[in-house]
This record gives C-alpha cells, sequence and structure tokens, in this order.
C-alpha cells in the first residue's frame, strides 16, 4: 500500500514513491512551498500506529505502515519520536467502532501541559466526533461548507479506488488525566487534521483470477472495512459484478430477503463488522453453498472459523486468525488460491481416472471369468495365475499409476462444481464403468470363441486362441488407459500427449507382451505361442473398441453439458 494523496487545512498534497520505500517526497498540488501544519498530520501517522518498517518492508498491518511511510517522507524520525513521546493510553481498532486513538503527555501552543490523543480512523466516524478542522492558520469550525468539502474530497479519493484515513487530534487537560470510564466516550470534540487517500493497486493477476472463478463457477464477492465507493471501485478494477451494499443495509434486509432477492444481486459489501461476516457465511450455507472466507484480522477468526473453509492470510495475518482458520495463504495473493482450487480439481479427477480405471479392469476380469466358467470355454479358466499376475502387476502397475501424475486438464476451471457429496463412484461412472467392462469381458471371449485353431479345453493348455484371448485383453486395458483419462475430453486430442509417463509405461507393457508371446523361452511360463501380424492386427482392433464405446459416451456428454449450459445462460423474454 501507498499512502498517494492528502488533504490537509483545505489543500491538496501528493506523495511520490512506491510500496514501503521511504524515499519518495510530499509536494503540494499547485506547487507552494509545504506548511508548517503539516507536521501535526505526520505526527499523527508515526505515534497512532502500530507498523514498523524493516529492511524495505512493514511489520504489521500494510494501512498502518503507508502512513508511517508517509511519515517518514514528510522527515518524521518514527522509531525516535515513538521512544520520546510514549503512550499513556490507547484505544485499540476495532471494527465495531472503526477508529484507533492513542494519548501522549503533549506540550499545546501556548506551553500547557497537556494529554493529546492522535486518532485515525473512517471518515465518517470521525467527522461525526469532530466540531473543528485545522485551517491554514488556525483552528476553525468544522461547519456545513467545511463538512461538504470534506465529503467531496472523501467521495473523490474513494471513487479512485483509494483507501480514505481521516487523521485527528483532541486535547485533555494533563492535570488529573485518569479516565475511568470508556476513553471512547471521551473523543467527542475532535479536530479534524487531515484526509489521507491510500492506493492498494490490485495484483496484475488478480483480475485474471477472478475471471477463472466466474468461469469455474465460483462466486467471488468482496467484503472490506473500506468505505462503499471506494470497494465499488476496486471491485470494478477487479472485475466483480454486482450491487455494493454497507453493513448497514445488511441490517434493514432479513435472511429470507436476502436469501430471495437480494444475495445474488450483491457483489461487494462495506463497511461490515464481524457479525455481518458471520451472517453471510451463515445466510450462504443455509441455501447450500459451499463457502470459503479470507481474513486476516481477529475480528476475522470467527467467520473464518464458521466457513468451510477459512483462509487466513500469511503474511498480515494474526495468530488467533490462522488458528481459525483451515488453510494459511503463505503470500497473502488470492491468485495462489486459484491455483489451488486447479491443482485441487486435478487431483480429484486422477483420483476418478485411476479408480475407474482399475474398477473396470477388476470386474472385466470378473466378468471374462465367470462367462468362461458358465460356459465351460477354456475349462473355466481363460488366464493362467502367471497371466493375471502381468495385467495385475505390469498393466495396473505403472500405467495405472502414471494416470495420478496426469497434468491438469486445461477446462478443470470451465466446469462447474460438483455436487458436494458426491461420491467418486457416481452413477453415471458406475453405468460407464458397467459399460466398459462389458465390453472388455465380451471382446476378449469373443477372441477366445472365434480366434483361429482350437480354443484351450482345460486351464493351462497353450493355444493361438488363448494367446489372443491374453493379448486383445491386455490391449483393452491399455486403450481403456486413453479412455479414463478425461472424463468428457476425446483422447484424441493433443493434450492426449501431454502425459508422457502414460506412453511409457504403456509401450513397456506392450513390448514385454511382445516378449512373452514371440520369445520361446518364455512360452512354457506364461502359457502362450506364436501370433502372426494378422493375429495380432485383429487383437489390436478388437481392444480398440473399448476407445471406440468411450468416445460415443464422451460426445453424448458433451453434448448434453452444452445443452445445459446453453439453458443456464438463456433468459426469458
Amino acid at each position: 500500500m501507498t499512502a498517494r494523496e492528502m488533504l490537509l487545512a483545505g489543500r491538496r498534497f501528493t506523495a511520490s514513491g512506491q510500496g514501503y520505500a521511504t524515499d519518495g517526497r510530499i509536494r503540494t498540488t499547485d506547487g507552494s512551498p509545504l506548511p508548517d501544519t503539516l507536521n501535526h498530520a505526520l505526527l499523527a501517522m508515526a505515534l497512532c500506529s502500530d507498523a514498523v518498517l524493516r529492511d524495505g518492508d512493514v511489520v504489521g498491518d500494510p494501512t498502518e505502515g503507508a502512513l508511517v511511510v508517509l511519515a517518514e517522507k514528510g522527515g518524521i524520525d518514527v522509531a525516535a519520536l515513538r521512544a520520546e513521546r510514549p503512550r499513556v493510553l490507547e484505544i485499540p481498532f476495532d471494527s465495531d467502532y472503526k477508529f484507533m486513538a492513542t494519548f501522549h503527555h503533549w506540550t499545546d501552543d501556548q506551553d500547557e501541559e497537556v494529554v493529546r490523543c492522535f486518532v485515525k480512523g473512517a471518515p465518517d466516524v470521525l467527522s461525526a466526533r469532530a466540531d473543528r478542522y485545522l485551517g491554514e492558520s488556525a483552528i476553525v469550525a468544522f461547519d456545513a461548507a467545511a463538512q461538504a468539502r470534506y465529503e467531496r474530497v472523501n467521495g473523490e479519493l474513494a471513487a479512485q479506488g483509494m483507501r480514505v484515513m481521516a487523521i485527528g487530534v483532541e486535547d485533555f487537560p494533563a492535570a488529573g488525566f485518569d479516565p475511568v470510564e470508556d476513553p471512547k466516550d471521551m473523543l467527542d470534540r475532535v479536530v479534524l487534521v487531515a484526509l489521507v487517500g491510500i492506493v492498494d493497486p490490485p495484483r496484475p493477476e488478480a483480475r485474471q483470477a477472478i475471471a477463472e472463478c466466474r468461469s469455474a463457477g465460483i462466486r467471488v464477492r468482496m467484503i472490506t472495512g473500506d468505505h462503499a465507493v471506494t470497494a465499488a471501485a476496486i471491485a470494478g478494477e477487479l472485475g466483480i459484478p454486482g450491487q455494493a451494499v454497507t453493513g448497514a443495509d445488511l441490517d434493514a434486509i432479513d435472511d429470507d430477503a436476502l436469501l430471495a432477492r437480494r444475495l445474488d444481486d450483491i457483489g461487494v459489501i462495506a463497511r461490515v463488522s464481524p457479525s455481518h461476516k458471520m451472517r453471510i457465511v451463515r445466510v450462504l450455507q443455509d441455501r447450500g453453498d459451499v463457502v470459503a472466507m479470507t481474513g486476516d484480522g481477529v475480528n476475522d477468526a470467527p467467520a473464518l472459523r464458521k466457513a468451510d473453509i477459512g483462509v487466513a492470510m500469511g503474511l498480515t495475518g494474526t495468530e488467533v486468525t490462522k488458528e481459525a482458520a483451515t488453510m494459511v495463504l503463505t503470500d497473502d495473493n488470492f491468485a495462489t488460491i486459484v491455483a489451488a482450487v486447479r491443482e485441487g480439481r486435478g487431483v480429484y479427477a486422477n483420483i476418478v481416472s485411476f479408480t475407474r480405471f482399475q474398477v473396470s479392469t477388476a470386474l472385466s476380469f470378473v466378468a471374462t471369468f465367470l462367462i468362461a466358467s458358465l460356459t465351460g470355454i477354456a475349462g473355466g479358466a481363460p488366464f493362467t495365475a502367471l497371466q493375471i499376475l502381468f495385467v495385475n502387476l505390469v498393466m495396473d502397475g505403472p500405467p495405472a499409476m502414471s494416470l495420478g501424475v496426469e497434468p491438469v486438464s486445461a477446462d478443470a476451471m470451465s466446469r462447474p462444481p460438483r455436487p458436494r457429496h458426491e461420491r467418486i463412484l457416481n452413477r453415471q461412472r458406475l453405468l460407464r464403468i458397467g459399460l466398459a467392462s462389458t465390453v472388455m469381458a465380451a471382446g476378449t471371449l469373443a477372441v477366445l470363441a472365434w480366434a483361429p485353431g482350437p480354443a484351450p479345453t482345460t486351464a493351462g493348455q497353450a493355444s493361438v486362441a488363448g494367446t489372443m484371448a491374453f493379448v486383445t485383453f491386455v490391449f483393452f486395458q491399455a486403450f481403456n488407459l486413453l479412455n479414463v483419462r478425461h472424463d468428457t475430453r476425446s483422447a484424441f486430442r493433443r493434450e492426449t500427449l501431454e502425459n508422457r509417463s502414460a506412453f511409457v509405461a504403456t509401450a513397456t507393457v506392450v513390448a514385454l507382451l511382445v516378449l512373452l508371446v514371440e520369445m520361446d523361452v518364455l512360452h512354457g511360463s506364461f502359457t502362450t505361442t506364436d501370433l502372426t501380424s494378422g493375429q495380432w492386427l485383429t487383437c489390436a482392433t478388437v481392444g480398440a473398441t473399448i476407445l471406440i464405446a468411450g468416445e460415443l459416451v464422451k460426445g453424448v456428454l458433451r453434448r448434453q453439458a452444452r445443452q445445459a449450459r446453453r439453458q443456464t445462460t438463456e433468459v426469458p423474454a
């Protein structure tokens, strides 16, 4: 964050520099010399803050860091000043009252000992507690004209997407200063000193990340303590659609109305308290949404704990927030959350692919043996023990494991979220597994029954038909590996070539299969015999039918998905 503009004593100022580097300068917009009154604002920024600058970075709240940097640019040695002027009393910031105040022993302009309160907070909150403001040469009444100018500048800065902080002071007699009641009640005659506009430009990747969320069926809402105008301006930069409302607006809407009419129209919620965040999470969960909430402050902890996924900021987040969160974002970058969603979808898709492959292989084995037993083909045992081990250990080993390193699909973030309680093997996938198992079992038995030469009549008897059945079954698994790598994407696409591990593993299995069939020394162990090139081609062709069947099913599913998208986007006249 960078403090960029300031209103002080009726004049506008700008500050150069970027981030938390202190090598910038403060200038008046009209080129006139800096007034002595500037020091009042800089002292407040330095003392009414907890942030510390360290090696060009800030430790603490980023907004406070921007104010401390501005004080340093104005020539204030913040560390020395804090040591010289320790706090007598402090009112820590809270989102309920939206300001922070610190009290220090001071000497006023009349050389009288006072306790000076420096306060910073939301402009509307401080203006409500103010009755004067710092003019060019004196403190003057905060009348209607001054308030109008104050609100106009506040609106201008907020409309530019700046976070606007108000700075004020109030003096109290030092003699007998010992507040026993709530010190917040003492602040009723604040002198407004300055308005500071702080820019927090969105990261370049944030807009793209939010657009990616939208295509993935994830609705992003901005929830902030900033002014609604500021929040709406930033949301516009980020591409977050929807109406901007405040916490007060939410208080005027009951839950039923919020669910029925307003919730989907709201994209920005400003000036919120912890209770508002809790309510938003609860209402969204009540309608069945999965809610992720980000936060960094102590006040965010309850909402993060209630959300399905609480995300704490790792760099700026408090320890309380991190403890309440489900995950900690180590780089405080929203795009990292989107990248995690993308990777998570990829991992889930790989689990589905692996499960489909293994279950369809197992079921096709069971179906093949069951039908062979009922019909007496090959003595009820179409494969030998070593052939079964070859399929289970070699074909279902490295090739199946290669599904776990399948790259994330290009359309992973173009699909809507899956139902919350959907099983890995849902009804659709079970039907597809059943279809694949049926095709593989039927194809294997067909080759066994109609291959040239006599079929084996007893288990363990070598024959051309038995060898072709074994080879066909292995080819079925190889082609099925291509089939299960994506739920709906065709295997005949360039992306299929991205997983080299799958191709290397499958090619190795096919090479070993050729050795088992064509090397005489292995015939006895694996109960195989030589095949002609035509017989190899027959086995490969029959095995490829599983790929053709899978492509037909994928084509139907893609068509259904397109129709569903059209129905979703069509708006009745």
